[in-house]
């Protein structure tokens, strides 16, 4: 998949499925999702312990095959925002953002003048090393980048049309874990008060002309959001994909040998 192809697919009403990489070090995991049929992942850089080294190659892997890849930065910070760009990630994701004015600082650090002040240093990963015109390039990757505000807490379901509304977001993702356990509900994905909130940030980013995604380790939830109109999701990540296979061969080949 080209750079920018993602963004494309998600302006054009597509919906995308991808997973969490939150362990696994290794790059050749990006060409495992890859041939899983994935359309994106996840590298988790706030609860994961990547080192930089680690997430370079990751994402110079998943640039080499074309298989795009968001990180979660642990916070909003200008070094973190522009190390990732920098290695070429296709976008970030911010974790529990609350209001507006975190949103805006992800724009500020993550995008290029005119609508940011990211640093510009072109002989980079994100160029791929290539010659570039360097007014064209920028443009071209402010356009290109996808740039998401996790949703995590009451806070920020209520301020969601402030944050959705900043220039230079693009989409809305729920954290269900984290907005359950805020809202004293922890693991009740069908409470009431959790349905409700699923439909706040649907219904502002569809208003915005913007898109909503969410992360379920399971699908049963996960359907009736895609359904719904959610449009860039994710479903389980490395551990528990790995997990849940070799569980099932154990299970099978006990029950297939018991005496």
């Amino acid at each position: 998949m080209k750079v920018g192809e993602l963004k494309k697919r998600l302006k054009n009403g597509e919906k995308v499925l991808g997973t969490m990489v939150t362990v696994f070090q290794n790059p050749d995991i990006v060409k495992i999702l890859k041939v899983c049929g994935f359309d994106f992942f996840l590298l988790d850089c706030e609860h994961g312990c990547f080192e930089y080294g680690e997430a370079a190659r990751i994402i110079g892997m998943a640039r080499g095959i074309g298989l795009p890849v968001i990180v979660r930065v642990a916070e909003i910070r200008r070094e973190l925002v522009l190390k990732y760009m920098e290695m070429g990630a296709d976008g970030l994701l911010l974790p529990d953002t609350r209001e507006k004015e975190e949103a805006e600082l992800l724009v500020k650090y993550s995008k290029y003048a005119p609508l940011g002040e990211r640093g510009v240093s072109l002989s980079r990963p994100h160029t791929d090393f290539k010659k570039v015109q360097g007014r064209q390039y920028m443009d071209e990757a402010n356009e290109n980048t996808i740039l998401m505000c996790q949703i995590e807490s009451p806070e920020g379901v209520k301020h969601i049309q402030e944050i959705i509304g900043v220039e230079g977001i693009d989409a809305a993702f729920v954290g269900p874990n984290d907005l359950s356990q805020n809202y004293g509900v922890l693991g009740e994905y069908g409470n009431p008060v959790m349905e409700q909130a699923y439909d706040e940030v649907l219904k502002a980013v569809q208003t915005a002309g913007k898109i909503a995604g969410i992360h379920f380790g399971k699908k049963e939830p996960l359907i009736p959001c895609i359904q719904a109109g959610y449009q860039i999701n994710m479903c389980g990540n490395d551990v528990s994909f790995l997990m849940d296979g070799a569980k099932k061969v154990l299970e099978s080949i006990k029950e297939s040998t018991k005496k």
